[in-house]
């Protein structure tokens, strides 16, 4: 069935803040965060078993489940079972350090076979308050956890996870399945298999205004010439597009917060919003089906609608390219 004709709509939600990344977020906060997004018309949902130890799936259940079902899309990824005992340091999550070190203290049980996905997704349908999931993602199957041991961990998610969904997907029991990865390797790798197929990817990071070269050459081109289509995840790259100071999960360094003052100048120059630029780049690829910024303010859902609806000019994204600010093979805005 492919992804674009599932979604309602260009601009939807990534429920990872309120996992409790970087900082614990009130309940009351998360809830409010998720109403604004609802509120602002709103109807795609993104979550994860990871973000909190089940946190992100506990809070947008909470919301949800008073909604109609049929009103939004839902979708959610397999790799991490949430077990019932609990951790006693910091969890190891490899460059991504203690990226949910405020979110529930259970431990994850990070496997990709065939039975941990059933689980993981028994899990989720129960945290999330619902009977059914419209996607599923295989979570994270990349080089930025497993390091060397990601082609083991992709070949575990290959003979497990990718056929139990190609099952579940074949049966009805969910529409679509992909990956949700912050490297481009992995869906490369998947897309170069003769089976299973899947039906979309949601890629984190990796086509931002900062970011977009390797996945613009390399993965893109594959993924059009097999009409599967991207979600963007992370369009602000962890928040420094955005007037936060991560990057890639981490402080940004110097070169990056040089880069975003470049652009940050070029913006304000043509009197729009970085958020517009960054949104509306990512949307430009004809492969782009969604993007899903996340937040845990509701003021932020207000400006991510406004900064998908603002005007920019021609000026702006010829200027973006002259400067050098983006790659020269970039689709833009008005074929700029």
């Amino acid at each position: 069935m492919g992804i674009r004709s599932l979604l309602p709509g260009r601009l939807g939600f990534g429920t990872a803040p309120l996992g409790n990344m970087f900082r614990a977020i009130p309940d009351e906060e998360a809830r409010a965060t998720l109403e604004a997004a609802w509120d602002h018309g709103v109807r795609y949902f993104d979550t994860a078993p990871f973000y909190g130890s089940g946190l992100a799936e506990e809070r947008l259940g909470q919301v949800l489940s008073a909604k109609p079902r049929d009103s939004y899309v839902l979708s959610t990824k397999v790799g991490r079972v949430v077990l019932d005992e609990h951790e006693s340091t910091t969890p190891d999550f490899g460059e991504k350090g203690g990226l949910f070190e405020h979110g529930n203290p259970n431990k994850l049980l990070h496997e990709w076979t065939a039975d941990a996905t059933e689980r993981s997704i028994e899990q989720s349908l129960k945290r999330l308050g619902t009977d059914r999931l419209d996607m599923v993602w295989v979570h994270d199957i990349a080089q930025d956890f497993h390091g060397d041991q990601w082609i083991q961990k992709f070949e575990e998610a290959r003979t497990g996870a990718f056929r139990v969904l190609s099952r579940l997907r074949e049966e009805g029991v969910i529409k679509a399945w992909g990956l949700g990865v912050n490297k481009t390797e992995p869906v490369e790798l998947t897309l170069a298999l003769d089976e299973p197929r899947p039906d979309g990817f949601l890629l984190a990071g990796r086509y931002t205004l900062l970011d977009h070269e390797h996945a613009l050459t390399r993965l893109l081109p594959m993924a059009q010439e097999q009409g599967v289509d991207m979600v963007v995840g992370g369009p602000y790259s962890s928040g420094v597009l955005a007037g936060g100071t991560h990057f890639e999960y981490q402080e940004a360094p110097p070169a990056v917060i040089e880069r975003v003052g470049r652009l940050k100048a070029l913006t304000e120059k043509h009197g729009i919003g970085i958020k517009s630029a960054a949104l509306q780049f990512s949307l430009a690829h004809p492969a782009t089906a969604a993007v899903i910024p996340g937040a845990t303010r509701p003021g932020r859902i207000a400006e991510d609608a406004a900064a998908l609806a603002e005007q920019t000019p021609a000026a702006f994204w010829s200027d973006l390219r002259a400067e050098g600010l983006v790659s020269p093979a970039a689709p833009l805005p008005g074929n700029a």
